[in-house]
């Protein structure tokens, strides 16, 4: 009796090990069989292994959308059940009704076949109606392409999928990610791949695909010289995706390609898209087929080939980058998927020009080939993966919170805007606003008068930006921010001007930041107009790759700016880089500040201007050839004007201006020992050639080699505030 109880246990023992596994495979439209039918076929030609059955069910029984259960039963699979789960309408009362009605009808072929397994894929309504049926009768299910992100409800029937589910196969580290953060257990979760793949890049350069191409397109289309379109409703927003559907004919049709387009789906909102594709009378056109189907093998050669897809298919994002073939996708069924360098989104494709733009860029293009999603080997890998599942194990979860990364994607309005700032000027005579592109180009230029008093000049500014920006849309210029350059000393950090130059009057303990963001509801950067040059010559002049340079200012007053490891230096109390407020005498005239001997009361525009008057006053200015009217004001240019006709004391006047500015030069190459200066300002040209000299006598050695440059900028201070912007505001992200 013991030895007949030994050997029972060892028989019961021995048929369990032999036992093979049962998979049930169900498969609900053209699109997830081209997903399935690779790990159908593995699991057939293991039937040591496996037994496998067919479920079809959803849009493959539908004459509308070509009896594609036709194709399984060509591959030479048994269907086991065929079930009719489809509620006409194509709306949202029908996609629930047809979740309904597949629940009634599953339970019976479930309890029939008694799966060990289902598996099923992706994010369709009648897989959500598979899963919730298989969970509630404790079959255990391996759930394909989970964790991706894509938009729409799909989203959520895929997450949802994904809970129910026991294992997964994803396609992507990405996606196995997200399946962590959604408490999914690491040890149930596969990085398969797509098993699309393996026979997409299996059949990858074919000799036939001419064949092809002319069989669905006729004999007169050559390859990368046509179109395949494929667009799906979006449930969440029937009304947009019908707009968008529409908009993108007509684009096509102006682009006036071969175009192959493909029916939408049966979700809610296809029956308005087909309306809308026969009230153009594409179906007619000579530049468009229009299909039901195409058999999967086709349809990778056509999109191959093909010179560019467009529409928000999921294999636009996922197949076409095994290609390199460029993709066009419209709107926001796709917008969260990983995709190669070949996608273009057109996420806000609210105008017929901007989606025909974007075929302008993609058609005929070749983009590096992309294996995101695969690399041809996820059926081995899934079917060990079922291989390991031990049937004795429990079905309860266990959970995990790890963080996830979004993932960014490139976007059409990117390309087509160009991305500017808002650039104010506030001098002493005039305010200046400007738009400014990412290269330095000012698109457009405002000025007026700089009012008096404070609440003048704020209203003044917040009404040219109000204007710039409506101007801004029509330019196409994306304004990123708000730079903004002034007079006195500014603390940058909080936006505040602190203390103003004479020549700006009521600005003291002025906060510009808050009011400008308020009303415009950007970020804004506010900086001294000496700082704002060097920021300037940094990104645009002779700055640009230079680690430590020095910016002096020669205009109405002496200002400017000190770059150090490629920093603006500020100081402890943003009084850095006062630069004409360095002291070359210690009697000298009287300067601006209060102090006296500083470069301004010598070099600025303001001291020279003041000589002139002197001179002319005296008698001593007018030389032979001079010409000046008599109601002309006198200006520093008269100076240097009659100087350089040989008067002499005009000539001593500048000749003591240029060595004062030239010492305080000096003084600054032995602080800060930058390795170039650049002369900037209406008196820069002047200036270089004496400075230079002056450095090349008075400086220690070491110093006496760097080079002084006149600034090749028009505007410093408009370009120098737009830096702000343009180097730290971030790039707008959908």
């Amino acid at each position: 009796m013991q030895r007949g109880k030994e050997r029972m246990e060892r028989t019961k023992t021995e048929d369990e090990s032999q036992r093979k596994l049962r998979v049930c495979v169900a498969t609900c439209n053209r699109a997830d069989y081209s997903k399935l039918a690779p790990i159908m076929f593995g699991i057939k030609n293991h039937p040591d292994e496996f037994d496998l059955e067919v479920v079809v069910l959803g849009s493959h029984l539908i004459d509308d959308y070509g009896n594609t259960f036709r194709m399984i039963e060509q591959d030479d699979f048994d269907i086991g059940s065929k079930l009719h789960t489809i509620v006409r309408g194509e709306d949202e009362a029908a996609m629930v009704e047809s979740v309904g009605l597949a629940l009634v009808k599953l339970p019976d072929v479930l309890q029939r076949l008694r799966p060990d397994i289902l598996v099923v894929h992706g994010d369709r309504f009648d897989a959500l109606a598979l899963a919730t049926a298989a969970a509630l009768m404790n079959i255990r299910i391996l759930h394909l392409e989970g964790g991706e992100v894509s938009g729409t409800i799909d989203d959520s029937i895929r997450h949802a999928i994904s809970k129910l589910a026991h294992y997964h196969a994803c396609c992507t580290r990405m996606a196995e990610q997200h399946l962590i953060a959604m408490c999914e257990d690491h040890s149930r979760i596969l990085l398969a791949g797509c098993p699309s793949y393996d026979k997409l890049l299996s059949i990858n350069h074919r000799d036939d695909y001419v064949d092809t191409i002319k069989s669905w397109l006729g004999d007169t289309v050559h390859e990368r010289d046509y179109i395949v379109a494929l667009q799906h409703p979006v449930t969440t927003d029937i009304q947009q995706s019908v707009k968008i559907y529409g908009l993108m004919l007509d684009a096509l049709l102006s682009f006036n390609k071969k175009t192959l387009i493909l029916f939408p789906n049966i979700d809610a909102g296809s029956k308005e898209m087909v309306r809308v594709m026969r009230r153009k009378g594409i179906e007619q056109h000579p530049n468009f087929r229009a299909v039901k189907h195409i058999p999967f093998e086709q349809f990778i050669q056509l999109l191959e080939h093909a010179g560019c897809m467009i529409g928000n298919s999921s294999c636009g994002v996922r197949e076409a980058g095994a290609f390199g073939t460029p993709v066009i996708n419209l709107g926001t069924r796709q917008t969260g998927r990983e995709t190669g360098e070949n996608v273009l989104h057109v996420r806000d494709a609210d105008t017929h020009n901007k989606i025909y733009h974007a075929l302008e860029l993609q058609f005929g293009k070749r983009y590096p080939c992309s294996k995101i999603y695969g690399d041809g080997n996820a059926v081995p890998r899934i079917l060990k993966f079922l291989q390991a599942i031990d049937l004795d194990e429990p079905l309860q979860k266990t959970f995990c919170f790890p963080p996830v990364k979004d993932p960014i994607s490139q976007d059409i309005d990117h390309i087509l805007e160009t991305q500017s700032a808002l650039a104010i000027d506030l001098g002493g005579t005039n305010l200046r606003v400007a738009i400014v592109s990412m290269r330095g180009k000012i698109v457009k230029k405002y000025t007026q008068p700089n009012p008096k008093n404070f609440e003048g000049r704020m209203q003044l500014i917040l009404q040219m930006c109000a204007d710039a920006m409506r101007d801004a849309v029509c330019l196409n210029c994306r304004i990123l921010g708000v730079g903004v350059s002034t007079g006195g000393r500014v603390n940058p950090q909080e936006g505040l001007v602190l203390h103003s130059t004479k020549l700006i009057q009521e600005w003291s303990s002025v906060d510009l930041r808050t009011p400008i963001s308020d009303a415009l509801h950007l970020p804004v950067w506010v900086d001294n107009d000496g700082n704002c040059a060097a920021l300037a010559e940094r990104k645009f002049g002779h700055g640009k790759g230079v680690e430590n340079f020095v910016t002096v200012i020669t205009g109405t007053g002496i200002g400017g700016g000190i770059i150090h490891h490629n920093e603006l230096v500020h100081g402890s109390t943003f009084c850095a880089a006062e630069l004409g407020h360095i002291m070359v005498s210690l009697e000298g005239p009287e300067c601006s500040c209060g102090s006296r001997g500083c470069i301004e009361a010598y070099a600025s525009g303001m001291a020279l201007q003041k000589e002139a008057k002197r001179l002319h006053d005296e008698d001593l200015l007018m030389v032979e050839g001079m010409d000046m009217k008599l109601t002309e004001p006198i200006t520093a240019a008269h100076l240097i004007n009659a100087a350089r006709l040989g008067n002499y004391k005009a000539d001593a006047v500048l000749k003591k201006a240029s060595t004062a500015l030239g010492v305080g030069i000096v003084n600054i190459l032995h602080i800060v020992n930058p390795t170039l200066v650049i002369l900037s300002g209406i008196l820069a040209s002047y200036y270089q050639a004496p400075v230079q000299h002056v450095i090349s006598e008075r400086a220690l050695v070491s110093t006496q080699n760097i080079k002084v440059v006149n600034s090749e900028l028009e505007e410093p201070a408009l370009l120098g505030a737009a830096s702000m912007v343009l180097d730290y505001a971030t790039r707008r992200k959908y």
